[in-house]
């Protein structure tokens, strides 16, 4: 059992045959019928990685992406693309429209890959849904740079649970705590939002610092001549504190 954990694409052989190498004879046969009974599949459907495993050993090429909405306070729904690197957790928000179509979300790709230059050279995967906007124009954006596309399956949001995590949070911070006039405000908005959350917004998964923290201040030796001074953003909808000079 311990083998099966530790090297999932092992089969019934191999975990027998690295047995007779340390003095412990167990024929294939009891091998499978051990792994059975614990409910662990039988080989040849073991192989590979799990999703998880493959998301963290290959986290520094993976991108991620979304539409979530937006209602105005005139009832019109807006449409945000946004990607997110998986490895740092910056946000690129792509673009804001009331129509989104396959050839709007193609378009804002190529505008994100010409922005990068050659940083968008190091996307190995991008992650998305099976909406119909993502469409083969969009694959192409970037399997031109030798990228691939990952489709979710179907039902499984678990999937791209990072892209989907960070909408939850631009909503309760953000666009669920204020009135939205239009697409130049929304837009507005989430360039304020954006820069916050990748410069100064602490991630979990980043050992509570932001994606891109600013340089690295001397550790105090006197807490007690700590000053910290107040900025706020979005009209005081957000508060942001650095040490005072």
């Amino acid at each position: 059992m311990r083998l099966t954990r530790e090297n999932p694409t092992w089969g019934y052989q191999r975990i027998s045959g690295e047995l007779t190498g340390v003095g412990l004879r167990v024929p294939p046969s009891t091998v499978r019928d051990i792994l059975n009974r614990a409910g662990l599949s039988p080989a040849p459907r073991r192989t590979g990685p799990s999703w998880s495993q493959f998301l963290k050993a290959q986290a520094e090429g993976i991108w991620a992406c979304d539409l979530f909405h937006v209602d105005t306070i005139f009832f019109k729904r807006l449409y945000v693309l946004f990607f997110i690197e998986h490895a740092t957790r910056v946000v690129h928000v792509a673009g804001v429209t009331a129509h989104p179509t396959g050839a709007w979300v193609a378009q804002q790709g190529r505008n994100l890959v010409m922005g990068l230059g050659e940083q968008a050279e190091a996307i190995r995967f991008v992650i998305c849904d099976r909406d119909a906007k993502f469409t083969a124009v969009f694959d192409e954006v970037f399997t031109s740079l030798g990228a691939r596309v990952i489709m979710m399956p179907v039902r499984a949001p678990r999937a791209n649970a990072i892209a989907g995590r960070w909408v939850g949070t631009v909503r309760r911070e953000c666009t669920d705590r204020l009135l939205v006039y239009d697409e130049g405000h929304l837009r507005q908005v989430l360039q304020r939002y954006q820069r916050h959350d990748n410069q100064h917004r602490p991630h979990r998964s980043r050992g509570r610092r932001p994606p891109q923290p600013p340089h690295d201040r001397a550790t105090p030796t006197d807490l007690d001549q700590i000053r910290l001074q107040r900025s706020e953003l979005l009209g005081g909808l957000i508060n942001q504190y650095r040490r005072a000079a």
